[in-house]
């Protein structure tokens, strides 16, 4: 896509205009991106403040609410985080006594995870999240919009290694098939 200036973007009426110096489009949309990250990380201090909850943290209160007995690994699969990655947030929420950790009965090796009562008590929406503000954002949009938004995020993500890129049937044909020993 050429990169024009961001002057010469077309802007459905009534939307913001950016303001100061045309950018172009990659620098338009590279300072939007930090402007959404800064914002993640502030309102994430925020929630550590008022709700005892980091960003991230609700979030994987809000998804073990969702799917009780998940194992850390598709939680992982499903945040697009490694493994890893999720094992702090997963001992601090077990350690503050809002998730539990139970063997899996037809693995050992592998542990689920579910709210206790503490933790169902945050499971609910609150004000002041990430969550709250991505709602009343996705509310003022046409579904059309969001569906578009969606695509873009998924092939930066993608480009910047964060999201897999082969499709969903692709990897769940793979899992079918016997591997070899």
């Amino acid at each position: 896509m050429k990169d024009t200036a961001s002057s010469e973007l077309e802007h459905p009426e009534g939307e913001h205009r950016p303001k100061g110096p045309p950018l172009g489009e990659v620098l338009e949309f590279m300072r939007l991106l930090w402007a959404v990250d800064h914002g993640l990380q502030s309102t994430s201090k925020r929630m550590e403040s008022t709700l005892g909850l980091t960003g991230p943290q609700r979030l994987v209160v809000r998804l073990v609410g969702r799917f009780p007995g998940i194992t850390a690994g598709t939680l992982a699969q499903i945040l697009h985080v490694h493994p890893s990655t999720l094992t702090g947030v997963l001992k601090r929420l077990e350690k503050r006594g809002l998730l539990e950790r139970k063997a899996d009965p037809l693995d050992g090796r592998k542990a689920l995870f579910a709210l206790t009562e503490s933790g169902r008590a945050l499971d609910i929406p609150s004000e002041g999240t990430v969550e709250s503000a991505v709602q009343r954002v996705l509310s003022r949009m046409t579904r059309t919009r969001i569906l578009c938004t969606q695509d873009v995020l998924t092939a930066l993500a993608q480009e910047l290694g964060g999201v897999p890129t082969e499709a969903p049937e692709d990897e769940a044909s793979k899992k079918q098939q016997p591997t070899a020993r």
